[in-house]
């Protein structure tokens, strides 16, 4: 009998573990990739700043700039609840998230909203889907973004690791750029005039101009750093019209990550970033505490006819020490970086020539191998006639245009009215795949560069992969341009200098591990090849990352149509969706 009771106690012990085993690894697994809902708050505000010994009032989030970080993991949904207190229209933008059936959270104005007025709101609701890394977010309406920005910090998923030594701290440095002058008003101004906007007073790291400017000493970023441990560094370039070589004397940078892909490794000692790009770079300090500090500097690559800020930023890579009290009244050597001229482009494409995708087993490269669409764009400047309320010499402008078409920006948005059907007055599909006159594009410019003006977009079926070249012209001059397609990321498969030849340069293109990116600068004076596959039903803009020519009119959309299923279809709006 007690040996029956006990036999019977023993298999429903036994029982009993297996059920819990049953019930509690599933829920393990679960817990392992559980996705978390991160609620924001941002309150868009005027807040008094002062640099350069004057004081004004700039659009902030929650009174910072730069802007507050946003931090998430791979998987996880983001709710930012946007309030305007500020006497401007706003919209925010989150800068390479891929937004697949999120079209309506994109953040373009008059392209996936109407902005958000004064005493509005507005909640963005997204996924972040397959992506880990830097990412940022910032206004797109104007040239609000100036001080309206902020990083998007996007972790692995819980128990995933970098494919990179784990780093002993992660530093966000934000390259921007400062006016002593408000920026909307210089906008405003140079659009009236039709000539080129007045340049920056000096560029920033996290928001400080640093020694090298007027009443800035105090306003000089600092990375204290402890000897033998490894950095992760997140840069993003906020500047608004402005590449940026960046570097830290005597130190070797080691690249890992572009726009939130991870990258096969490469050291170097200067990394260029456009306007939109983001990069992660590995930072390891020196094993002994060196009797000295490092500058860190950042100043512009520029290739264009135009003038702009030739100023550098600098901030102080300093090592602590416990010894660091006693030393305090010791002037220790200040040691100095050496930047590219302001104009390498042979730099430029051999820097952007190395970076290439990581193309792992894990972090595969998806490159589109067929292609069912293909177009060439031209890029560039040229002019159109002014308009009745425009003071301008000569009666024309200087405009932007891709296939020489100046984008006009609708009074409606464009995804609303595609969604409801709505296009007609409000956008054409006849957007052309070709430039509608052949010339040497980077040889002597043709007479006649007027361009032409209207709000036209492309439509693609969904799924379709797509091949885009984007060919620079010399019209008023040859100049680097950073493309940024919203919505996807694209595979820079090829690039070169002078024009794209159609039937030789394609042999040489990487269908192996190209660069994944959302922000790809075509190279002043050449071309880049590019293939995405359309995957995300929608509205797309596609832009130059250079404000002045976004204002200009360098930008476009693209429609992707729903697929078949339903997951492959767009949703209805959220009913906050600001109206115009």
């Amino acid at each position: 009998m007690g040996s029956a009771y006990l036999l019977s106690g023993s298999l429903l012990k036994a029982t009993f573990l297996v059920f819990c085993a049953l019930w509690i690894l599933p829920q393990m697994t679960l817990a392992k990739h559980v996705r978390f809902t991160r609620h924001y708050k941002f309150n868009i505000k005027m807040q008094n700043v002062t640099r350069l010994c004057k004081t004004k009032s700039i659009v902030t989030v929650n009174g910072q700039y730069p802007g507050p970080r946003i931090i998430t993991r791979e998987g996880d949904r983001l709710v930012i609840k946007v309030v305007n207190h500020v006497p401007y229209n706003v919209s925010i933008h989150w800068h390479g998230v891929r937004q697949l059936r999120s079209g309506w959270a994109d953040g373009p104005a008059y392209i996936t909203q109407c902005p958000i007025q004064t005493g509005q709101t507005y909640v963005y609701n997204f996924t972040v889907t397959g992506q880990r890394g830097t990412l940022w977010w910032h206004a797109h309406i104007s040239w609000l973004r100036v001080t309206l920005h902020g990083p998007i910090v996007i972790l692995p998923k819980r128990h995933d690791s970098y494919p990179f030594p784990h780093p002993f701290k992660e530093v966000p440095i934000v390259l921007g750029d400062w006016w002593k002058a408000d920026t909307e008003t210089v906008i405003n101004q140079a659009m009236k005039t039709g000539s080129p906007p007045n340049i920056s007073d000096a560029h920033t790291i996290n928001g400080l101009p640093g020694p090298l400017y007027n009443c800035s000493a105090k306003d000089t970023f600092k990375l204290k750093v402890k000897p033998g441990k490894t950095y992760l560094l997140r840069l993003i370039n906020a500047a608004l019209n402005d590449e940026m070589f960046f570097s830290i004397a005597n130190h070797t940078l080691t690249v890992v990550e572009a726009d939130a892909v991870y990258v096969k490794p490469f050291k170097t000692n200067i990394v260029l970033i456009t306007p939109g790009q983001t990069t992660n770079v590995l930072l390891t300090a020196k094993s002994k505490h060196p009797n000295g500090s490092f500058v860190i500097a950042a100043r512009p690559y520029a290739t264009g006819p135009a003038a702009f800020d030739n100023t550098t930023t600098t901030g102080l890579l300093e090592y602590k020490t416990k010894h660091s009290l006693s030393k305090s009244n010791t002037k220790l050597p200040l040691l100095r970086p050496v930047l590219p001229k302001f104009n390498d482009t042979v730099f430029a494409m051999k820097f952007n020539k190395k970076v290439r995708s990581l193309n792992s087993a894990k972090f595969p490269a998806k490159v589109p191998k067929t292609v069912d669409r293909r177009f060439f764009f031209t890029v560039g400047l040229g002019i159109l006639p002014c308009s009745k309320n425009q003071n301008c010499p000569n009666n024309t402008r200087v405009a932007a245009s891709i296939n020489n078409v100046s984008f006009v920006m609708p009074s409606t948005a464009l995804l609303q009215a595609h969604f409801f059907n709505k296009s007609k007055g409000v956008f054409t599909t006849d957007f052309p795949a070709n430039p509608p006159v052949k010339f040497n594009y980077t040889g002597t410019a043709p007479n006649n560069i007027m361009a032409a003006s209207g709000t036209k977009v492309v439509v693609l079926p969904y799924n379709a992969s797509v091949e885009l070249v984007l060919q620079d012209t010399s019209i008023i001059g040859a100049e680097s341009h950073p493309l940024h397609l919203h919505g996807f990321n694209f595979f820079i498969v090829g690039q070169g200098n002078g024009n794209f030849n159609p039937k030789k340069d394609p042999k040489n293109f990487n269908l192996v591990d190209p660069m994944e990116r959302n922000t790809a600068g075509v190279p002043a004076g050449g071309w880049v090849a590019l293939r995405f596959l359309a995957d995300n039903p929608g509205v797309w803009f596609m832009h130059c990352h250079l404000e002045v020519h976004t204002s200009w009119g360098l930008k476009m959309a693209w429609i992707v149509q729903d697929g078949k299923q339903r997951n492959h279809k767009l949703p209805p709006p959220p009913s906050d969706l600001p109206k115009c």
